[in-house]
């Protein structure tokens, strides 16, 4: 069975096709769903296709410059490797110990980045562009400005340095937060109490919302994309009852342009407003 996890994953960057249909998948199967149990009514500034094209225009982007940065990826861990660097190899980790430290670790570098760019006016800049999404639904999980998807690719390279991640633990990783994403950012309503437990261990769709909501401190808590603990652990978990959660930005952006794709690729670069 591990044969043929890692042959599997070990070459999956070399198969963009099937890469992109966990992407797509992903995003198809939990569009049905939040249209059959949504958490919230939505109120689409025209329609939920004209408010998924925005988003897709970033998601566009976003995959370019991670196919970009996959040279970088494949090039650093396959240096771990040669050169036997990074926790995996310096513990002599097994294969099921690669995975479970790699996993870990970029999971942690999702936490941070996102975590840093809350806190740094400058990465917020960027990072707001995600927050503006006044109808958080599946299409919004890959709604980045470059700016803030060159940074997380910065943190994702780091934390395989540190680690000495192999090719298959970075794409088993990068397979589940694909998936996670469309789950914790769709429209869909879960039994409170399935919900609950979830959040012990993976960031639910509930817990995710509230990192959407409009005012802080709500907006700085929840960081985490794949597993819940980071937050737990380091102080940034916060609950609140979904329907009390409004979308959008209470500042830095008007509401009424967060479908304006133009308006958002140049608001890092513009003067912010409180």
């Amino acid at each position: 069975m591990w044969d043929s996890i890692i042959e599997y994953f070990s070459t999956l960057e070399q198969r963009p096709g099937q890469r992109m249909a966990f992407l797509v998948g992903g995003l198809l199967i939990f569009w049905i769903i939040e249209g059959a149990i949504p958490l919230l009514p939505m109120k689409y500034k025209r329609n939920k296709l004209r408010h998924a094209a925005v988003n897709f225009g970033f998601t566009c982007i976003h995959l370019v410059i991670h196919t970009l940065l996959a040279i970088l990826i494949v090039k650093l861990s396959d240096w771990c490797r040669e050169a036997d660097f990074g926790l995996i190899h310096w513990f002599g980790a097994g294969i099921a110990g690669a995975i479970i430290i790699s996993v870990l670790a970029l999971d942690f570098s999702s936490w941070l980045v996102h975590f840093v760019m809350h806190k740094v006016p400058v990465l917020w800049r960027f990072h707001l562009v995600h927050h503006s999404d006044n109808n958080v639904d599946v299409t919004t999980g890959l709604r980045h400005h470059p700016g803030d998807s060159l940074l997380r690719g910065v943190f994702f390279l780091l934390l395989i340095f540190v680690s000495g991640a192999p090719m298959y633990g970075v794409m088993i990783y990068q397979t589940l937060v694909v998936i996670a994403t469309a789950f914790t950012h769709a429209n869909i309503s879960l039994p409170k109490k399935l919900d609950k437990v979830l959040s012990y261990v993976l960031v639910s769709p509930n817990m995710h919302k509230v990192h959407h909501h409009w005012k802080q401190p709500y907006t700085d808590s929840n960081y985490g994309a794949v597993f819940s603990f980071w937050d737990r652990l380091l102080g940034t978990f916060m609950k609140m009852d979904p329907k009390e959660i409004r979308y959008g930005l209470d500042r830095y952006y008007p509401n009424e342009k967060d479908e304006d794709f133009m308006s958002l690729m140049k608001r890092p670069f513009q003067k912010l407003h409180d």
